[in-house]
């Protein structure tokens, strides 16, 4: 499928793939069709998708599967009205109605809004009448159906709603007898446009209030570098990226990169994530590439992985916050596979990478790739030299480059305050070094100002870190009247720590931070909790601890 979208698919170096990449973008491309149902024309039995939950059942659906199944739900959400432009949200989990709904709604020209099941009736009143939610389908678990039926009252645009069972209320449709009694849908002559809205995100709002990004029918073709060169898949590939259908990070590891290169898209439907159950699962499906954020590995390395044959897996990615090197190290130890670092955010596809021919760096997120004209700039918009400090900004002078999103829907302001003077502002604060390696800083508003120094809060929790008394931390600066600024440090402590007394630990704690990195970035405030606030897709909110009284 990957000759279908470039002329070159195999490249010799990083600088041959630099300058060989090419993606070659057809007319109206839409995903269904022309990914989908081509690899049901080819290959109708090449499996999909592989599927299992935590009681052991176990679904497997082939890309001819796939093509039907979408087709009959396409049917039938056609039933209902929705057509080319209503927006459908959908909270499945990761249950396995998400493919065939997600692709049904591609091939009907509509736009889709995942959203995660953690949301509140609150939640839900707000993405309904922000994006104007015409359906909404949802895993029939009673929690989602109670906060969605407490929801509905104030959300006039929703016309129809779907579960999946097993809690299906009067007034709903059921999804899997719907989808039985559809009938096919059959692709009229025009479906969409390459720039019509496909897919809409609402962010996880680490600094306010979720934002609508928009994604068009191109967006899937900025994944071939997620899924072919960054997580190194082909045909014969079984790949996990452990993500909730909700969140950005399920798109780009569970669909779009990955079908486009043939590999089989591994699901775990689970409700609480225990370590020994996904390296079960690798073992006995032998998984041969995973994905998952740090947060995963930090706690897979305190397994005994020694009661685990995993030796089917063979490539390891790792994305989602910045990856500390002691848990680099540590699996690497433990496995002898390098954890292969990325960059991007759901504005965008991968931006920065570790690909094959890139030699990884523990702590370092990669070298930019092909597909975006990366630099970093100061608050002047100038560029900043090599070691130097400065934001992530994507070059659009000369358009839009693919897999960049299209707009912050209905907000032009917000839109025009990220894309401005030729550039796409990120938010994001790093450095690179002499051979083009770049290092996650924080957040342009994660960054403290201490007594004249700038201090990252990733290169202070990354010190913290290699402490056995951490567990997970948060670094954020404090008001201060002589330093401007200090350094806090918010702590989750290792189950053997959490009674050891307070004073002598903090005092070791800084000592351990002196000598691990710079003595200036020691934490001279620390605080003790039992979990760090986090967003609806587990990523830190330093906003949230730094407006705490």
């Amino acid at each position: 499928m990957l000759d279908k979208f470039l002329d070159k698919t195999t490249f010799e170096s990083y600088e041959d793939f630099m300058q060989s990449f090419r993606v070659n973008v057809p007319e109206r491309f839409n995903f269904g069709y022309d990914v989908v149902d081509a690899w049901a024309v080819t290959h109708p039995d090449k499996r999909a998708l592989l599927w299992t939950d935590e009681g052991g059942d176990v679904k497997e659906f082939s890309f001819g599967d796939m093509k039907r199944l979408s087709d009959l739900t396409a049917g039938f959400f056609s039933s209902l009205g929705i057509g080319r432009g209503d927006r459908v949200m959908l909270m499945l989990k990761r249950h396995w109605q998400f493919w065939p709904s997600i692709i049904a709604l591609h091939k009907l020209g509509a736009v889709v809004v995942p959203a995660t099941h953690l949301l509140t009736a609150n939640d839900i009143v707000y993405r309904c009448t922000h994006a104007g939610i015409k359906a909404i389908v949802a895993a029939g678990d009673k929690v989602i159906i109670d906060h969605i039926s407490s929801a509905l009252s104030d959300c006039p645009t929703v016309e129809a709603v779907v579960s999946t069972g097993p809690e299906v209320p009067s007034g709903w449709y059921d999804f899997d007898s719907s989808i039985e009694a559809a009938s096919p849908y059959h692709k009229p002559a025009v479906v969409n446009e390459n720039d019509d809205v496909m897919l809409l995100y609402f962010t996880s709002g680490t600094t306010g209030e979720p934002k609508m990004v928009a994604h068009d029918f191109t967006y899937p073709l900025g994944h071939i570098i997620t899924a072919s060169f960054w997580q190194n898949l082909n045909e014969d590939s079984l790949h996990l990226t452990l993500a909730d259908t909700g969140w950005g990070k399920a798109v780009w590891g569970k669909l779009y990169g990955q079908w486009i290169a043939g590999a089989t898209v591994f699901v775990y439907d689970f409700d609480k994530f225990q370590p020994v159950d996904v390296l079960g699962k690798i073992e006995q499906f032998g998984i041969t590439s995973f994905c998952a954020p740090p947060t995963v590995f930090r706690f897979l390395i305190r397994e005994d992985l020694s009661r685990f044959d995993i030796s089917s897996l063979k490539y390891c990615t790792i994305a989602g916050e910045a990856l500390n090197p002691k848990v680099f190290d540590e699996w690497k130890r433990l496995t002898g596979i390098s954890l292969m670092e990325g960059f991007g955010q759901t504005e965008t596809t991968l931006s920065v990478g570790t690909y094959p021919w890139v030699e990884p760096r523990p702590g370092s997120m990669g070298k930019k790739g092909p597909q975006y004209d990366i630099d970093l700039v100061d608050h002047d918009g100038s560029p900043v030299e090599e070691g130097q400090q400065g934001e992530i900004v994507i070059h659009i002078d000369k358009g839009r480059p693919l897999g960049l999103f299209k707009e912050y829907l209905d907000n032009p302001e917000l839109t025009a305050g990220a894309c401005h003077d030729g550039l796409y502002h990120t938010g994001d604060v790093a450095w690179r070094d002499r051979d083009g390696y770049y290092w996650f800083v924080g957040r342009t508003d994660d960054v403290i100002k201490s007594s004249g120094y700038r201090i990252g809060p990733f290169e202070v929790e990354s010190a913290l870190m290699t402490h056995p008394a951490v567990v997970e931390c948060a670094i954020t600066g404090v008001p201060d009247d002589i330093r401007g600024q200090v350094v806090k440090a918010t702590i989750v402590l290792a189950k053997d720590y959490r009674d050891v007394p307070r004073e002598p630990l903090v005092k070791e704690i800084q000592n351990h931070v002196k000598r691990v990195t710079a003595p200036y970035k020691y934490p001279r405030v620390i605080e003790f909790v039992d979990e760090l606030p986090k967003t609806i897709s587990g990523k830190i909110r330093r906003v949230e601890i730094r407006n705490k009284k």
